[in-house]
């Protein structure tokens, strides 16, 4: 028996689907199927590998997505395939599952950045119900990593004055105390804030000071970008 056929690359190497994906490694290739099958059947894309060193080959499409990772494996075990991922600076979300499960390889799969563990026989809606969970957590962390990237987009189209005028509007100075400390005329600083203003795209104060604290400028007078 072998795995469902995979769809074939978009031109460029990039898939054509851009819905949410879940990876699976598993040995057994029932198993394999099976599980393909049920997150088919509830309309979820799927990806399926028989060992962790077929996974670290392939091009991973760039998408949300979330893997079902069983811990042993021949070789390359689940707990290393973790390792790698992580080294390799790959955040996907991580659902474990095996028959074999004890105490101390849970803990170290949880610690190490695991949503879920679950111990076969697992039942169908938990380990749906996990998958939802991990595909929603990787999408509001891309969603956040997309934010941020923008914001040190706009934040590097700003003057070093202007740069320096957001640090003190963020650190809690008034116009009047941001020239004191620049040695500039208060209109000049207004005209600066003005400037900041419309480059960051903020629609007032309040969110402004939320991007610098997003940027990592959180009351003091210096960023950590």
């Amino acid at each position: 028996m072998t795995d469902p056929p995979k769809p074939p690359p978009a031109p460029g190497g990039k898939e054509a689907s851009t819905e949410p994906i879940v990876f699976v490694v598993d040995d057994d290739v029932s198993m394999r199927r099976a599980l393909t099958n049920l997150f088919r059947s509830v309309g979820l894309e799927v990806m399926a590998f028989g060992s962790a060193p077929e996974l670290l080959q392939s091009k991973l499409p760039d998408v949300v997505s979330c893997l079902v990772l069983d811990i042993r494996l021949p070789g390359l075990s689940g707990l290393d395939l973790q390792a790698e991922l992580t080294k390799a600076d790959i955040h996907i979300p991580i659902i474990f599952i095996t028959g074999h499960g004890d105490i101390p390889m849970t803990v170290r799969a949880m610690k190490s950045g695991a949503v879920d563990f679950l111990t076969k026989p697992f039942r169908d809606q938990e380990l749906l119900d996990a998958v939802v969970a991990a595909i929603e957590r990787d999408r509001k962390r891309r969603e956040v990593e997309r934010t941020l990237a923008n914001l040190k987009s706009l934040f590097a189209t700003l003057s070093p004055r202007e740069q320096a005028v957001l640090k003190l509007v963020a650190a809690g100075l008034m116009n009047k105390q941001i020239a004191a400390e620049l040695g500039l005329a208060e209109i000049t600083v207004k005209i600066y804030r003005g400037h900041v203003m419309k480059k960051m795209g903020a629609r007032s104060l309040a969110d402004l000071i939320r991007m610098s604290e997003t940027l990592g400028i959180r009351g003091n007078r210096g960023v950590q970008t």
